[in-house]
């Protein structure tokens, strides 16, 4: 496979591809729900090595906790237990009253954005093409800010865009608590900043049942868009609340020329995933193929940006957001000869 699979989503709430596990036949009892939830993770889940998790230990400790009926909050309570035991983003269990997740990757860190700040910024003179909201900066560098990436951009909007924003000296892509969407989307934006095919990562695909067996790495492959594309420098933002096809948006990003990734670490995401029904009719959603950057790293776990900075307590108080400003910096710095 020599391009990118943008036909499949990597969000929190986006992927519905129900029935695309098939498994044998389970009981609807509290014993049978957890054996078909265990049986569907044991076989089709990508990430056991990079978890660390024994799947098999896992087993031990929570089958005991189904022995006898349980009602739906209990058992709910159960199977959302042992799925949070493999610190997955794209790990899910829906019942018709909760969502069962693991958050840890962006909960457990500083936001590093602020809707004050951003609103400071951005005032009420700021233009709206489609999903994009953007304006000029001050000091003549283009902002664009793209919360959800499934939120629909036309090629007809980014052409729009990059025309208003042409005289500006630099870009600044703002992408911090994007947590997702349709790569599609990602790849049309990352698109507009390469003049030529670049290769931007690998992909590997599950094929057997055993935790280890996987296809041969696949390359991912960016070609560069039809519309108009930018050659000056571009700086993205980025938070540990951007995550799944917005990771993947970074790590294109990185392979771009002129491009500086600034803020903190992504939150990750990179296993694509797919759906499969419990005999009690939730649905669990898990990964099952696995994303890598271009010199074979799994992005699982974020992607570390170019340069690295929070937002400090002391800009927070005088109304600046630290990593807009430290991208402005930059912007200065690189354009002194």
């Amino acid at each position: 496979m020599k391009r990118i699979w943008s036909v499949f989503a990597l969000s929190l709430f986006v992927f519905t591809l129900c029935g695309c596990v098939d498994e044998e036949e389970f009981a609807d009892d509290s014993n049978g729900n957890f054996e078909a939830l265990w049986r569907i993770m044991d076989e089709h889940y990508c990430f056991f090595q990079e978890k660390g998790v024994d799947w098999d230990a896992v087993y031990q400790r929570y089958a005991p906790q189904v022995a006898g009926q349980l009602t739906d909050d209990q058992l709910f309570e159960v199977l959302g237990n042992m799925l949070g035991e493999l610190r997955d983003g794209h790990v899910n269990l829906y019942s018709p009253f909760d969502v069962a997740r693991n958050w840890s990757w962006h909960e457990d860190y500083p936001s590093n954005f602020s809707d004050t700040l951003y609103n400071r910024y951005m005032g009420t003179d700021y233009k709206i093409a489609s999903s994009l909201k953007y304006k000029v900066l001050d000091d003549n560098v283009g902002y664009v800010r793209y919360e959800s990436f499934s939120s629909d951009i036309g090629s007809g909007n980014l052409d729009e865009v990059l025309y208003a924003l042409m005289p500006c000296r630099a870009l600044i892509i703002d992408v911090r608590n994007n947590s997702g969407g349709l790569l599609t989307l990602a790849e049309k934006l990352a698109a507009r900043f390469t003049d030529k095919e670049i290769m931007v990562g690998y992909m590997q695909h599950k094929t057997g049942k055993g935790h280890n067996e996987f296809s041969s790495m696949e390359e991912q492959t960016l070609k560069p868009a039809k519309g108009m594309r930018w050659h000056k420098p571009v700086y993205v933002l980025t938070n540990r609340l951007v995550f799944s096809a917005a990771n993947e948006f970074v790590k294109y990003m990185k392979c771009c020329p002129q491009v500086t990734i600034v803020g903190d670490q992504t939150g990750g995401g990179a296993g694509m995933p797919f759906t499969s029904e419990l005999p009690n009719g939730w649905t669990v959603r898990f990964s099952a193929c696995i994303m890598y950057d271009r010199n074979r790293q799994c992005t699982e776990d974020g992607i570390v940006p170019d340069v690295v900075v929070s937002q400090t307590d002391a800009d927070f108080i005088r109304g600046r957001d630290t990593i807009i400003e430290a991208a402005r910096a930059l912007v200065d710095s690189d354009a002194t000869p």
